[in-house]
């Protein structure tokens, strides 16, 4: 082979390298958690454990359901994750089971108790804490990234959706419904939605006050005496149970209770109502929708 060709098979071998390695590179994917952990992928995961239902939901709003192989027990929208094998809870999860799945990421909340069990075992672990408004948006966009979910189809779109249905669902309110003291109750105890909680933002921005002081945070659990000196005008109660809800001792008294004005989600309502995700904007219509009725 004369000396030219030789060099020019050379440099077309280069090249080919060169580019070969500029795809790898194109493909890796790099994210911070919500733990300040800078994880690094080099291709989107294609086997995924989710212990948080909002994640879950996420994924699936951005047509990357087929990822998943495993969630927590609480996971049950869209339907079809429902057929799903189950690994226990967020709090409580099956390690083993986990790990059977051979999962290329596991999805769990920052206050899971298992991240650091799970890693160790080899596997990756992206946490997440989606408490605000801002939160959701910032959660929404590392599960975009993580998957190659171009933003203006995921994270973009799908926060768009949410704050103009939050927009729609604040100009339907009635006029008496404006400015109206409220109670959101997250789940028994009482623990209820605070003002910085991402429930609490939406009935802010439906135009309602909330009880409950910022200072407290986003889902602080009070007594039950407390809603008798705060007299809310209209009280949420998100019941997650198939069980017909009991009142506190002593709520027989407060004013709103007396004139009706209490809503009480069952779970499916109560499921979207409480999960920082997509389903947010169905969750503005639900509370409008109480609102509107109790103040008509």
């Amino acid at each position: 082979m004369n000396p030219l060709a030789v060099s020019l098979a050379w440099h077309r071998l280069v090249l080919g390298l060169v580019l070969a390695g500029c795809t790898l590179l194109a493909q890796a994917i790099t994210i911070t958690d919500d733990r300040g952990r800078r994880l690094q992928f080099d291709a989107p995961p294609q086997r995924v454990v989710s212990l948080l239902p909002s994640s879950t939901e996420s994924l699936c709003e951005m047509q990357q359901c087929q990822r998943l192989v495993g969630t927590d027990r609480y996971s049950n929208w869209p339907e079809s994750v429902r057929s799903l094998p189950k690994v226990g809870g967020g709090i409580d999860p099956n390690i083993e089971a986990i790990v059977a799945l051979k999962p290329d990421v596991v999805l769990l909340s920052v206050s899971s108790r298992v991240s650091d069990r799970l890693e160790a075992l080899g596997l990756k672990v992206v946490a997440l804490e989606p408490k605000t408004h801002a939160d959701v948006r910032r959660v929404l966009n590392i599960i975009g990234d993580l998957f190659a979910v171009p933003r203006e189809q995921g994270a973009d779109r799908l926060w768009r959706v949410i704050d103009a249905a939050v927009q729609a669902a604040a100009q339907s309110l009635p006029p008496r419904a404006r400015g109206a003291r409220v109670f959101f109750e997250v789940s028994r105890g009482p623990y209820a939605a605070g003002p910085a909680s991402f429930i609490g933002e939406t009935l802010a921005r439906l135009g309602v006050r909330n009880v409950v002081p910022a200072d407290l945070g986003p889902f602080p659990r009070l007594s039950p005496e407390y809603l008798l000196r705060a007299q809310p005008e209209l009280i949420m109660l998100s019941n997650r149970s198939a069980q017909p809800p009991a009142l506190y001792p002593g709520w027989h008294h407060l004013a709103a209770i007396q004139a009706g004005r209490l809503c009480i989600f069952g779970p499916e309502q109560a499921d979207v109502l409480v999960r920082p995700g997509p389903r947010m904007a169905e969750a503005a219509r639900l509370m409008a929708a109480c609102l509107s009725e109790k103040f008509s």
